[in-house]
């Protein structure tokens, strides 16, 4: 186990492995992204919020679904970003930490996956609040992310204790119902789901 906690780690830091590590230790890694562009589909997205960008994965995704979007990104990594931008010149990649002032919205689409699992509940729960007002009313959060499972055995991804702090799927809904949203669970998967809030 430290072994492969150490493959994440450094996963987590070098834009030439990340995608590769990821998609190995997260099982499902595929199924999550298809989840999360998948609940962006039939809504308005012109200007659209990717948290935690890193190699811009999702973000491609995203454009690729949503000609014509202008796509903001932020991530605590510059050199993962470079990465993204090289992928996705036409997009506005930001260095910053999701603890820290996000970027100025309305956006009508905030996406986030595989990033918000970093933070501590306080602060998912503090992101979840300042998502809600960057959004346009109407708008919708997508969050794709590691959950702790109602049942041990469905934990199948490798994490850090030092890295990683999951939540419940149950706490993180709630959270997200407290900070405004009508929030559901779109998609599960084990240790994995995608969660959307929407805005009156």
């Amino acid at each position: 186990m430290a072994e492969r906690d150490s493959m994440a780690e450094h996963a987590h830091f070098d834009p030439d492995t990340y995608d590769e590590v990821v998609s190995a230790e997260v099982p499902a890694y595929q199924r999550l992204q298809d989840a999360v562009v998948q609940a962006t589909l039939g809504r308005t997205a012109r200007r659209v919020l990717d948290l935690g960008s890193g190699t811009g994965v999702t973000a491609q995704r995203i454009a690729s679904h949503h000609p014509g979007v202008h796509l903001v990104g932020l991530d605590e990594d510059e050199a993962m970003l470079e990465r993204a931008r090289g992928a996705l010149p036409d997009a506005d990649f930001r260095v910053g930490r999701l603890e820290d002032a996000l970027p100025t919205g309305p956006f009508d689409t905030v996406v986030s996956a595989l990033a918000v699992h970093h933070l501590d509940s306080r602060h998912k729960a503090d992101l979840f609040v300042r998502v809600a007002r960057l959004l346009s009313p109407g708008g919708r959060f997508v969050l794709g992310d590691l959950i702790v499972p109602d049942d041990p055995g469905d934990v199948v991804t490798p994490i850090s204790d030092e890295h990683d702090q999951p939540g419940t799927l149950h706490e993180q809904l709630t959270w997200l119902a407290d900070a405004g949203f009508v929030a559901h669970a779109a998609w599960v998967e084990r240790d994995l789901a995608v969660m959307v809030g929407d805005l009156p």
